[in-house]
């Protein structure tokens, strides 16, 4: 009796772990389903972007329904017409140098301050922290910004866009967050072998958080490469605007007749929605670029940025 009852358990367990696997087998299906239908549909609009920006305009005209491939004769006489707009090139140049010059000024204050915050036994330190994550719900508004750019002299200037923006207050807190959870053995470490703030700083604090700087990086470059609203505020010179604000204009504005660079105008016009689709593919391919080579640190930079002190 006491062998049938133990081989009656033994059978439930194992049609239990049965039922269980299959519903997790089963569950595991239907997350695999929703996550490519979910990545299919973010997807696909670049990839009709980028197909439908080397496609024959007459017959993309035509076409209706998915685009799965390129529809007619495969051209890139958009993208050549782009890149020999001088407009363009320009905004190129100028968005690149905003986010070199950008990033790394907005890295070092990031830096500087997140190492103040993370100090111990600071004096005041609590209510500069109250009045700095004050900033995150309140702020000046548009006009009270424009006149202080106007005041610094900084209206039609490139530095318009780098210096107001120098200090992101989300960023400062990660990154405050990140120091915070750097050993304090390690500190004191250093501090006995006669290291200052400045040395603690470069050669303890940033290359123990090299993960947090990498999602610095990307934010703080993203933030940079997609901005349009501050330059059509502050700036007005053609030759000093970012490359977003010129893709803005063309998209909204319907200037792809200005792109004639040698071309005939019927032609041009014939190529206005490849010149569009082109713009936005010039535009975003360098940050899809270089977004695999972040993405490794983003989850891991995050995580540590977000432990509770």
């Amino acid at each position: 009796m006491k062998n049938m009852n133990s081989g009656a358990k033994a059978i439930s367990g194992k049609s239990s772990l049965k039922d269980y696997l299959s519903g997790y087998n089963l569950f595991s299906y239907f997350n695999y389903i929703f996550l490519t239908i979910i990545v299919l549909v973010t997807i696909y609009p670049a990839y009709y972007v980028i197909v439908a920006s080397i496609s024959d305009p007459t017959e993309l005209q035509r076409h209706t329904g998915l685009l799965l491939a390129p529809v007619g004769e495969i051209t890139f006489a958009a993208y050549k017409l782009v890149f020999k707009n001088p407009m363009v090139l320009s905004g190129y140049m100028n968005t690149i140098f905003i986010l070199v010059v950008g990033v790394t000024i907005n890295l070092i204050m990031t830096i500087i301050g997140a190492y103040f915050l993370s100090i111990k036994n600071v004096m005041f330190k609590k209510y500069i922290m109250l009045f700095i994550i004050f900033t995150m719900y309140f702020s000046g508004g548009m006009i009270p910004g424009y006149l202080n750019i106007r005041d610094l002299h900084m209206l039609d200037s490139i530095w318009s866009l780098i210096i107001p923006g120098a200090l992101s207050t989300t960023n400062l807190i990660i990154m405050r967050t990140a120091f915070v959870s750097v050993p304090d053995s390690l500190v004191e470490a250093a501090k006995i072998d006669g290291a200052n703030h400045l040395k603690i700083m470069m050669k303890v604090m940033v290359p123990l958080t090299k993960a947090t700087l990498a999602v610095m990086v990307l934010y703080y470059g993203v933030g940079h490469w997609n901005s349009w609203f501050s330059a059509s505020i502050y700036l007005r010179s053609p030759s000093k605007l970012p490359l977003q604000l010129v893709l803005r204009n063309i998209l909204l504005a319907n200037q792809s007749g200005g792109m004639t660079g040698g071309v005939g105008l019927d032609e041009v016009s014939q190529l206005s929605d490849l010149i569009k689709y082109a713009l936005i593919v010039v535009s975003t391919a360098p940050i899809l670029v270089i977004y695999p080579f972040l993405q490794k640190f983003f989850t891991k930079g995050v995580m540590i940025g977000a432990v509770k002190e």
